[in-house]
């Protein structure tokens, strides 16, 4: 059976010609302009000699030109391979060699970089995008372009249609080989459960991640929606948009959330959003009631993986969203918790988040190890989150099983903790890390941002903490800082958090 992701745009050109399909600034590309440039896009690429199955690299930041090369590449039965244009040589020339791409296509801002990784790679220069958002700059500077417009070549369910680095947190990135039946499936399941029809979606979160790229700009085509790109997000531009533009729907991570609450006004902001998104990470329950009280519309919370596709499971319009839960099971995929022995754990017990269904990816690119440590012969994938069910199946992540802190012997979950801090109103963002300790193995320490105007000593940090949580569960370190480390989706990045601690820079003991 032919299939390929790029149906997405293609269906919305034919239903929705004339509709915006993507603005940034004031550039603006409808869905016909679009689907015409990505045609074209593909027809250079054959000329120049991209085969199906090869593997293009696209570094690009947001903006007109990146779906317009995701969907050439796509088109030619190629593999997309993003990277974050932000990367170093090192890090691009791994993502290079370890793929085995062809070709990179990549930003002007990045021309210095991508030349560097591509000759230490051994492939061809990189094809370089202009500066900037005018669609007038657009096609990307192909040479040889075809005056025909090539077949889309179809694929099978089961070939690569993306090729997703992980963020390498444990070790060297990893490259999630992802179908185009995963991408397929997962953008309508998360589209359709959502209800995304006609709606103008913000889109703040980088295209080469899993995020952006499924939930936001394949999902968006799938219900015929205007996306309105932000290629680095700033919450005071951000809410400006939400206004001008009209914007009914956004999808962010929590600390893009936590932002665009202080820079809005007090009282109820009177805008046309009526549906956030949240994923990526754990949204404090005390930022999502009064995000919803100050914009009037209601925040659905997800889970998933750049390993499967990314969504797992949803909070949906269909049964009333819990708070502090990411919801259900998508259709179609299967969620089961396992204790520490393997076996199931029972509700209300923590255990290990299980997957298995159409959203998990095909395998570890060229990593047979990882792959079989990852996925097991029925085809369960082991995320490595902490997670618990109620009676109704709603799952709760608890934390990632490498975040645990065993102080003592004890478990401290830092989500728990990082609750708590959450709920002090001086306190803006909030990470709990475990540092290492001579007799209790770990000890729980804390690094916050307060708002903007108030001040607060670390001393009473803890006592917050320890007035409201059991006595091993309190942070014993605190560290202020002005801005917590984040990705670039805005997650906040625990593992740079820890040297800030350790290393025994400027902190309070209490």
């Amino acid at each position: 059976m032919g299939i390929n992701l790029t149906t997405v745009l293609a269906s919305a050109a034919s239903a929705h010609p004339t509709r915006a399909a993507i603005r940034i600034d004031d550039a603006c590309l409808t869905y016909a302009e679009l689907d015409a440039l990505a045609t074209r896009v593909a027809g250079a690429l054959v000329n120049a000699s991209v085969e199906p199955g090869d593997r293009v690299a696209l570094m690009a930041p947001n903006g007109l030109h990146w779906p317009v090369a995701y969907h050439g590449i796509l088109r030619t039965g190629a593999v997309v391979v993003p990277a974050n244009p932000l990367l170093r040589q090192r890090e691009l020339e791994h993502c290079l060699t370890d793929s085995g791409a062809s070709l990179l296509i990549a930003a002007a801002g990045a021309a210095g970089v991508a030349r560097a990784a591509c000759a230490a790679a051994g492939i061809r220069p990189p094809v370089t995008i202009a500066a900037g958002h005018d669609a007038a700059e657009l096609p990307i500077g192909l040479t040889a372009w075809e005056t025909r417009a090539p077949d889309t070549v179809q694929r099978e369910p089961g070939d690569i249609a993306v090729l997703l680095y992980t963020s390498g947190t444990t070790g060297r990135p990893k490259g999630a080989a992802l179908t185009h039946s995963n991408l397929l499936w997962n953008a309508k399941v998360f589209g359709e459960s959502l209800g995304v029809a006609d709606d103008v979606i913000l889109g703040a979160l980088p295209l080469f991640h899993s995020f952006g790229q499924s939930c936001v700009m394949n999902a968006g085509m799938l219900g015929g929606a205007s996306i309105v790109l932000v290629d680095r997000f700033d919450a005071v531009t951000a809410l400006r948009l939400l206004d001008r533009r009209e914007v009914t729907m956004l999808a962010g991570v929590p600390t893009m959330l936590s932002g665009l609450l202080a820079a809005a006004p007090d009282g109820e902001v009177d805008l046309p959003l009526r549906t956030v998104v949240s994923g990526g990470a754990s949204l404090p329950v005390e930022v999502l009631h009064a995000f919803q009280a100050r914009f009037g519309c209601t925040i659905y919370e997800w889970y998933g993986l750049s390993e499967c596709s990314p969504v797992v499971t949803f909070n949906t319009p269909a049964r009333p969203p819990r708070p502090g839960s990411v919801g259900l099971p998508l259709w179609g995929v299967d969620v089961a918790l396992r204790a520490a022995d393997g076996a199931s754990a029972a509700v209300g017990e923590v255990g290990e988040v299980c997957v298995r269904g159409h959203c998990v990816m095909r395998d570890y690119w060229g990593n047979p190890a990882a792959t079989a440590e990852t996925i097991d012969a029925a085809g369960w994938l082991r995320t490595g989150d902490l997670g618990r069910t109620d009676e109704d199946g709603y799952l709760y992540i608890v934390d990632r099983q490498k975040d645990i802190i065993i102080r003592g012997g004890l478990n401290v979950y830092p989500r728990e903790v990082e609750e708590v801090l959450y709920e002090h109103p001086g306190i803006a963002e909030a990470c709990v890390v475990g540092i290492p300790h001579a007799t209790l193995g770990e000890e729980v320490a804390a690094a916050v941002v307060v708002h903007a105007g108030a001040t607060l000593a670390p001393q009473l940090v803890s006592d917050w903490v320890r007035e409201r949580l059991a006595p091993y569960k309190y942070p014993r370190h605190v560290l202020l800082l002005d801005a917590l480390p984040k990705g670039p989706t805005g997650k906040i990045l625990k593992r740079e958090v820890v040297p800030l601690i350790s290393d025994d820079l400027p902190v309070t003991r209490v």
